[in-house]
């Protein structure tokens, strides 16, 4: 059976059932973790957009009782979400670049081990990580990104790194990066288990990959519950600290390290993702620019992780 959403004029078509996307458990096994709710009149040109002002809305979402992974049983067809995100506006370059210094942080000790040579980001955005990359020392950047909006914002210096669409192993050829970087984007695609072992794949001996995700079962998203802002048509998937690393493990890589970190934001911006009505919202920014507070920034532990794994120097080892 198929269903209809329609976002920003794209018809979010073909959703079939699907087993976990991590280890593969059948969907019949899974518990209800939240019902499908969704208002196709209140989806806008933003719904797929980055760091938009939560909309709660969702695909109805199971819990696998095996990983402990939350997804989207019956997701939109990969290309009617490439379609949405392609169209989607964006206009949240302030805090991608608040979110690339966060992720450049972490990223440190990781850039100890791996060779500075060629690295690549999966929904790269304006390409904020790629400049921060390049900057210290990689030679060769590049990104794939499927928003037209995102790209055109981008300084035009990055937009020559920057490939329009989305991830494919076949553009890219084996064994060529030293770096893959995936930050808030593994919750957003179908099968996020087949690009970890694509990645796996791209990567030379020694290589790593890095994402961000949300983590469902951080304290601040439990007590939050519906009204956080995890919750959302985009996400095809919610990853805890634990369903992340079987990801990863799953796909061949070694020394998995998953943490939580904080990241820093304008108090606007917090604002914008609090769960109050939008009038209340609209009455505070203006408030908080007046007290000059808006653009004051500070830090918070949001219930986002980053997962760091590397490729086996031996390259007899599989992805499989």
């Amino acid at each position: 059976m198929q269903s209809k959403t329609v976002a920003n004029g794209t018809q979010l078509v073909d959703r079939l059932s699907r087993s976990c996307p991590v280890c593969g458990s059948s969907s019949e096994n899974a518990r209800c973790f939240l019902e499908e709710r969704m208002d196709p009149s209140r989806l806008n040109e933003f719904s797929f957009a980055s760091r938009k002002e939560p909309e709660f809305f969702n695909y109805r979402m199971v819990e696998c009782q095996a990983c402990h992974v939350v997804y989207v049983d019956r997701p939109p067809s990969q290309q009617a979400l490439h379609q949405a995100y392609h169209v989607a506006n964006y206009d949240s370059s302030e805090e991608a670049n608040d979110a690339a210094a966060a992720y450049l942080r972490e990223l440190e000790p990781v850039l100890e081990r791996v060779h500075h040579g060629a690295a690549l980001e999966i929904g790269t955005g304006t390409g904020v990580v790629l400049e921060g990359l390049a900057a210290k020392g990689f030679p060769r950047v590049l990104g794939i990104e499927p928003s037209t909006a995102a790209i055109l914002a981008a300084p035009a210096h990055r937009q020559g790194w920057i490939k329009e669409g989305i991830f494919l192993e076949s553009d890219y050829l084996p064994e060529s990066f030293d770096l893959v970087c995936c930050f808030m984007t593994l919750e957003h695609v179908r099968e996020p288990l087949e690009i970890a072992e694509s990645v796996w794949r791209l990567l030379k001996p020694g290589g790593a990959f890095v994402a961000v995700t949300h983590d469902y079962r951080s304290a601040v998203n439990r007590l939050l519950g519906r009204r956080s802002p995890i919750i959302d048509v985009e996400h095809m998937q919610l990853f805890s600290q634990g369903s992340i690393a079987t990801l990863f493990r799953r796909a061949g890589y070694r020394d998995v390290d998953v943490r939580p970190f904080t990241n820093r934001y304008s108090i606007s911006y917090w604002t914008r993702l609090m769960p109050f009505s939008p009038r209340l919202k609209q009455a505070a920014v203006p408030m908080l620019a007046a007290l000059g507070l808006a653009r004051r920034k500070f830090s918070l532990n949001v219930g986002n992780v980053i997962a760091v794994g590397f490729k086996p120097v031996s390259g007899a080892q599989s992805a499989s």
